[in-house]
């Protein structure tokens, strides 16, 4: 990784600005929407080239944040992301692949829980410019979706009414802003 990225220019996500999102269903009725709020991340490439890019982010499991403390330490536990003995969950882009005009396919290594497994994922290029600073930055956004219980996020619980309390689907957004190094 070191030898390809070496001749790319290196961004580094804007924690102030950059955010990982995600929602899931409960209860078969309704969505709860979530976020991390320590994720880092660095992007080798050019805005006009993506296509050669590589991106690497690193998100601290303990910093899932859903609003309501008792779910977050849920979320925290063995039941869910056990983020003291996994406490980052990873993702390394392998290819992109440019669809349209700022749309692209991002192939990747997502590892939650210890455990690795390629998914697709749809970025959107946002844009660049340079800022009041003098700094350049640029902005894509990412959009996936994963099934939980293939990472080993297995927990549930059946609810009186025959459904169940958590999906299995989660649908992933993060939106970056990194700046030019």
């Amino acid at each position: 990784m070191e030898q390809e990225t070496q001749k790319l220019t290196k961004w580094v996500f804007d924690k102030a600005h950059s955010s990982a999102e995600f929602s899931v269903r409960h209860m078969m009725i309704s969505n709860v929407n979530g976020r991390f709020n320590e994720m880092e991340g660095t992007i080798y490439g050019s805005p006009d080239n993506l296509e050669n890019a590589v991106a690497e982010v690193v998100i601290k499991a303990a910093s899932v944040d859903t609003r309501e403390p008792q779910r977050d330490n849920h979320l925290r536990s063995a039941d869910f992301f056990f983020a003291e003995k996994y406490p980052e969950i990873g993702f390394r882009s392998k290819k992109i692949r440019k669809i349209s005009e700022d749309e692209y396919k991002i192939l990747g290594d997502l590892t939650i829980r210890g455990v690795t497994k390629e998914v697709e994922l749809k970025g959107t290029f946002e844009g660049s410019l340079k800022d009041p600073y003098g700094h350049i930055r640029m902005g894509i956004t990412v959009e996936g979706q994963i099934d939980r219980e293939e990472w080993g996020l297995k927990w549930n619980s059946v609810l009186e009414t025959g459904g169940i309390m958590v999906g299995n689907k989660v649908k992933i957004t993060v939106h970056v802003e990194a700046i030019q190094q």
